[in-house]
């Protein structure tokens, strides 16, 4: 995973990443390159409990607290690169934090690559349900 250690630190790492491109194909291609890049899940591991419900193409993330370190592991995919390359910037962000961080995780950093004016209503309110499924499986594990 990153080698950076907060949610901030991470954000801010990808928006430095997304600095780097001139435009919004490169971006959407850099993107993609982040969705195959992210640990896939196993065919049994898509369930009604780790799909995204929302979403307009098939997305799944699943969440599993680390009880001795007491962080979050999340593993995603999804049947759309887009889409899936959404579950990645989100996997990449909270991957082994602790709930604490993952259920108040600031993701400004979505506005400041632009993604969020770059992306359809169906795929912000996809990215929206991510993002709130994502939470809300933290709270269920804070203590």
């Amino acid at each position: 995973m990153s080698t950076s250690n907060t949610v901030s630190d991470r954000a801010e790492q990808i928006v430095d990443e997304f600095s780097l491109f001139d435009d919004w194909m490169s971006r959407y291609e850099y993107l993609i390159e982040l969705g195959d890049d992210i640990p896939l899940l196993d065919e049994e591991q898509k369930t009604d409990d780790t799909y995204i419900h929302g979403c307009q193409s098939d997305v799944w993330i699943q969440s599993e607290l680390d009880e001795d370190d007491r962080v979050l592991h999340f593993q995603g995919d999804s049947n759309a690169k887009i889409t899936k390359g959404l579950a990645a910037l989100i996997i990449r962000v909270l991957d082994e934090q602790p709930p604490d961080a993952v259920a108040n995780a600031d993701f400004d950093f979505l506005d400041d690559i632009g993604l969020h004016d770059h992306l359809s209503s169906q795929r912000n309110n996809g990215l929206k349900a991510m993002i709130e499924a994502v939470r809300e499986r933290a709270q269920a594990n804070r203590n």
